[in-house]
């Protein structure tokens, strides 16, 4: 048998449940995130542990893009007795809005460990980049700048 020590923790949990309740398709609970640039691509990791990759979709419609995620039980068996269930069920969904200068052509997905882990890299437009200028008298100088 499994004991709790921490009575607070299971307040919180009840809490959540009461507030949020488990997420459906049509009213999906948010999924936690981090997001960071790395060199010339954007990294966003999302926290989905317990959920089974075949359970997750990721689509990209007109810059946004829209992860969706659920979490099923993991024991369908009826002899089964629960003896502790605190991770939600349900469905999990994020939006992000991707500015211009994102190659959302270019997105790829990798997931392992209970994180989903996109990278978007940047478009070479956007990317910074050198301008050579020439003088248009006589001499050859040639100066560069930042774009």
């Amino acid at each position: 048998m499994l004991m709790r020590t921490d009575p607070f923790r299971e307040l919180d949990r009840l809490a959540q449940q009461v507030f949020t309740g488990p997420g459906t398709w049509s009213r999906p609970t948010a999924m936690p995130m981090d997001a960071y640039r790395t060199g010339d691509e954007f990294v966003v990791a999302f926290d989905l542990p317990g959920v089974a990759a075949d359970a997750i979709e990721l689509d990209v419609e007109r810059n946004v893009l829209t992860v969706k995620a659920e979490r099923r039980p993991a024991i369908g068996k009826e002899d089964v007795e629960m003896q502790v269930a605190e991770r939600p069920l349900g469905v999990f969904s994020r939006q992000l809005f991707l500015g211009d200068t994102l190659d959302a052509e270019r997105i790829t997905a990798d997931y392992d460990a209970g994180v989903l882990t996109l990278r978007i890299p940047v478009q070479e437009k956007a990317k910074p980049r050198k301008i050579s200028i020439t003088s248009s008298g006589g001499a050859e100088e040639v100066k560069q700048i930042d774009a």
